[in-house]
Parts: C-alpha cells; structure tokens; sequence
C-alpha cells in the first residue's frame, strides 16, 4: 500500500526528471557539457567563486576545456526555456491560494557612469543609519512559496540521470 507521503515524493520527482529532460532539449549546442556545468553549479558547495572550481564538482565529468568551450560555443533556446521555467506547477497554500516571496535588489554599479539604463537605487545600511541613492540596476526576484518545511529524503544533490542515459 502506498503512503500519501510516498505518493508525493514519486510525484515530485517525476516533475523534477520532466523539467531535467526539458531542460536538456533546451540546449540546442553542446548540450552535454551545459548540463552537466548546470548540474556542478547546483550541487556545488557553498557558493562558486570561479568557473575552473565547477570542473572539480563530481557532477562535471569533463575538463575545463570542455566547460569553457560549453561556455563559448554553447546554445540555448531561449523561447523553449522560458516555457519549461514557467510550465511547472505552482505550489499552493492550504486554502489555494497562491503565496509569493519579492525582493527587489540593487546590482549597484557607481563605477559605470557610461552604462545604459542605470537608475539611482536606494540602499539602506551605508553609514551611520542614513540611506544613500546609488547609481546600479535593481532587479527584482519572485518566488512562490510552499506550505510548511521542505524535507529532502537523504537524496540531497542526486537527481535523476540524464535524459537518455
């Protein structure tokens, strides 16, 4: 007999290998090694401070030379990979609502007097409790939210294999 627990978690993963194998169409030049670098910057530890680290996460299988050429030469389709990111299921609180998390943050770039587009973004926590306008790009990032904890069944950093392997 199957748990509802059980349920959700086979359900959860076959998202997850739909999204990989969308994913993986996506990359229309050097698909191997752009996944596989996608896969070594998500299961790095910690944050990435450079690309040749990335050749040293068990994920990327290749050599530097492989991850600079997927860098260089590599495609993606960028229509098909906004329907992927965007296909997927948005999680719902108890009441069906959905719940979404917003932060608007500054790239701030007082440096690049001649870049286009930059607007004065206001920055709180530079100097003695006053706020200042810097010049920068803010972006925004959205998220929706799930209900409750996210619970990782000892499968942290293993997702399904790659599509026709």
């Amino acid at each position: 007999m199957e748990s509802l627990h059980d349920h959700a978690h086979r359900s959860a993963l076959g998202e997850l290998s739909r999204f990989r194998q969308e994913f993986y169409a996506s990359l229309t030049s050097r698909a191997d090694a752009l996944f596989e670098l996608t896969d070594a910057v998500l299961c790095a530890d910690g944050p990435v401070r450079s690309l040749v680290d990335l050749t040293l996460v068990a994920e990327h299988r290749r050599g530097h030379g492989a991850m600079y050429d997927a860098l260089g030469q590599g495609e993606v389709a960028p229509q098909r990979i906004r329907r992927t990111l965007t296909a997927g299921p948005l999680p719902r609180a108890a009441d069906g609502r959905i719940v979404l998390a917003v932060d608007v943050s500054p790239w701030l770039r007082s440096d690049a007097p001649t870049s286009p587009d930059r607007l004065f973004c206001h920055v709180y926590g530079r100097g003695k409790g006053q706020a200042q306008l810097i010049p920068g790009w803010p972006y925004s990032f959205v998220a929706a939210l799930e209900p409750g904890r996210d619970v990782v069944d000892g499968a942290a950093g293993r997702g399904p294999a790659r599509p026709g392997r």
